[in-house]
């Protein structure tokens, strides 16, 4: 079975605890039985593993999620990286052609499209069986998975079945609608459209050929930038006239808000944080500074690094009118995470960008150089190895380094490195980096 999860998303409807590079389906908020905590994308990996072990997944994603894919999945897991934002069309076929090109899949097979992120439960990952042996009937050119509603929501797009059985053929899509008009719908039979649906390989390549010209993966990657912004929906679904929707009634919550997202965390609290005589009130603290929330009730508190946010949950559907796409303060990398301390522009141009830096033990940042800014490494705690300019020295906690712009440089952690990094120059900024070689199978 060949699966390609879409993760996408700016991250602004759970700002701050979200961004355009942790968007929520990497949030770990969810309890699992041995006390610990996974994300969303984990949970629903391990679901897909777990139903079956031989499923292929690829995840479709922006190259700026790459790291914290892997981070969070490990090295094993396909990714197919779009080189740039062009909506859900491009994207999925950009995904096909690699699936078909790359990993040599016949274009007879069939693959199931599942956005990253809803709150499930296994009842829904055994529909895709239902959905694969759907495709391979051939009844139908695209197989939907359509969502018994639970209320009248204007947050969804409508699927309008020709029957009530449980396959039916499809006969037309509504946009989100008012709350009454959804009810309407409702009527009718109508169910949720959740984003998940299934062809044979070869009838996206076909449609891709018509419309972008190509179903060349090599050709799609690289005329990327240059494809229409388009999706899925309008290119393909609305105007496909053979398409089945298979009902699921069981457990589907879109996380989208901060109202939706406390509806699942396992814990009411979480980080450096009290509540007292709270009622139905969640808070995250990121931060080190404490946080006390006493006698409120039906709100979502969050203080990270992006942030603070105290909310209603009944209005935090709102947040994304107000959150502007301001840089990331916190990432997660493969190599450890970052967290921005400070950010100051000057008059000179000078201007100086102050982060931590946590390095795991065994891992390293790539050997590198920028044209634009120098570095000063302070290391505040661990061990490793400095290579500078291809010399090779140990550093521990207590150690200064000053790495002149144009010097090559890499940090490989012995033990959890702790480095507080301080950037000056005119540009300081992700591009201003040249990646280089180095064989760190040496270390």
């Amino acid at each position: 079975m060949n699966i390609i999860l879409l993760s996408g998303g700016s991250g602004k409807r759970l700002w701050p605890l979200s961004n355009e590079v942790r968007s929520k389906q990497f949030l770990k908020i969810f309890k699992t039985d041995d006390g610990s905590h996974e994300s969303m994308v984990q949970r629903i990996f391990r679901m897909l593993r777990k139903l079956d072990e031989n499923v292929s997944i690829m995840v479709a994603t922006s190259e700026s999620q790459i790291a914290s894919i892997r981070a969070q999945l490990g090295e094993s897991v396909g990714i197919s990286v779009e080189p740039s934002r062009r909506d859900t069309f491009p994207a999925i076929a950009l995904a096909s052609a690699y699936l078909h090109d790359v990993k040599q899949v016949s274009g007879d097979e069939p693959v199931i499209i599942c956005p990253v992120d809803p709150y499930v439960d296994e009842d829904y990952f055994r529909m895709f069986s239902k959905l694969y042996a759907q495709v391979e009937k051939a009844e139908a050119n695209l197989v939907l998975m359509g969502i018994e509603p639970t209320y009248a929501s204007e947050k969804y797009g409508y699927i309008i079945p020709a029957s009530q059985n449980p396959v039916s053929y499809v006969n037309s899509f509504k946009e989100k609608p008012d709350p009454l008009t959804a009810e309407k719908y409702i009527q009718l039979g109508a169910l949720w459209n959740a984003g998940v649906f299934a062809y044979k390989l070869k009838y996206v390549l076909e449609i891709a050929e018509n419309i972008l010209g190509t179903s060349s993966y090599q050709k799609l990657f690289d005329s990327y930038n240059h494809l229409p912004k388009i999706s899925f929906d309008y290119a393909v679904v609305e105007k496909e006239r053979k398409i089945q929707v298979l009902r699921f009634s069981g457990e589907w919550k879109d996380l989208g808000t901060w109202n939706t997202l406390t509806e699942a965390m396992s814990d009411e609290v979480s980080g450096n944080a009290l509540t007292v005589d709270c009622k139905d009130t969640h808070v995250i603290n990121e931060l080190q500074i404490p946080l006390l929330a006493l006698g409120v009730k039906n709100l979502a508190i969050a203080a990270t690094p992006d942030g603070l946010l105290v909310t209603d949950k009944a209005s935090s559907d709102k947040i994304k009118n107000y959150v502007s796409d301001n840089r990331p303060m916190y990432e997660k990398r493969v190599w450890g995470e970052y967290t921005i301390l400070d950010y100051r522009l000057q008059n000179d141009g000078h201007n100086s960008l102050t982060k931590h830096l946590i390095i795991k033990p065994g891992q390293h940042i790539s050997y590198q150089r920028h044209k634009h800014r120098s570095e000063i490494w302070t290391f505040t705690d661990g061990s490793g190895k400095l290579i500078l300019d291809g010399v090779v020295s140990e550093v521990k906690r207590g150690d200064t380094v000053h790495i002149q712009s144009g010097m090559k440089h890499a940090i490989k952690a012995d033990t959890e490195l702790h480095i507080i990094e301080v950037q000056i120059g005119d540009e300081l900024t992700e591009d201003d980096i040249e990646r280089l070689d180095w064989n760190w199978q040496e270390f």
